[in-house]
């Protein structure tokens, strides 16, 4: 990602691809752009996760001391099924999050049982390898759309002024049809692909937040590139959580397995903003 001026500095707000399982096993550029980023934030005291893989009908916050390495995928090589990310809980971390979220006036459960999924522990490992950061996964609602899972991540925003890290995971574009098809096509990437996470990049930019959370209408390729929304749901709520004053930084561009968009982003702000 670009240097940071003195006059900037990062918010404690990640957006982090995860791409397909594989990834944790040959992480390449984008593991490592994703490592760098990481180590230019102070540690945190904690950091919610956020990932598509943790459904949910109302936002619910994990409260497990100890969290279960979740393999909720099939058909991929045996050593992934063999790794283990033994991160810690942070209860009292964990109610601060659930007041924060009922403060803005959302109804909050919780789940004492919750794990990490391969959206969670994958970006984590990689970041984080001696899992030594306490995490706290934190659901999404994808029947509820962007405006929502932006509002999830406002109600956040003040934990990162507190040294509790945001990080949503997720990708870019996200259509698994595609995938079976582009296999048979020779490896091709489609060009909506490319497009799309242009057209994204162009609007972070440009702060054109009406657009962004309307893209399945401002984007031709919106639809295609997320025929289900919980992939970029996690992207609004780093959005939200950064603040209106927050410039996007593109930390890493890149597209893996024919039609996952890699990108990953950061978010800067004028040094003296809360």
């Amino acid at each position: 990602m670009p240097s940071l001026t003195p006059t900037f500095s990062l918010r404690n707000v990640l957006f982090v691809p995860h791409g397909a399982p594989t990834f944790a096993l040959n992480p390449g550029a984008a593991g490592a752009a994703m490592s760098q980023v990481a180590q230019q934030l102070a540690p945190p005291r904690a950091i919610v996760v956020v990932s598509p893989h943790w459904e949910t009908a109302l936002p619910t916050v994990g409260l497990a001391t100890q969290l279960e390495t979740i393999h909720d995928f099939f058909g991929f090589p045996s050593p992934l099924y063999d790794i283990r990310y033994p991160a810690s809980g942070c209860p009292e971390a964990a109610r601060e999050v659930v007041s924060a979220l009922q403060v803005h006036g959302f109804e909050v459960q919780t789940d004492a049982q919750r794990g990490l999924d391969h959206g969670a522990w994958i970006p984590l490992r990689q970041m984080f390898p001696e899992a030594d950061v306490p995490v706290i996964p934190l659901s999404v609602q994808s029947h509820a759309g962007p405006a929502h899972a932006y509002r999830i991540g406002q109600a956040l925003a003040a934990l990162a002024a507190h040294n509790i890290w945001i990080l949503g995971s997720g990708n870019v574009t996200h259509n698994l049809g595609d995938l079976r098809i582009a296999r048979m096509q020779g490896d091709r990437t489609p060009a909506y692909v490319q497009v799309f996470a242009d057209w994204l990049a162009d609007h972070l930019a440009q702060g054109d937040l009406d657009r962004l959370l309307n893209y399945r209408q401002h984007s031709p390729e919106g639809v295609r590139a997320h025929p289900s929304e919980e992939h970029l749901l996690p992207l609004f709520t780093a959005l939200g959580a950064a603040g209106p004053d927050a410039v996007p930084q593109a930390f890493h561009r890149g597209i893996s397995d024919c039609v996952i968009a890699m990108d990953g982003y950061a978010f800067q702000t004028l040094k003296g903003k809360p």
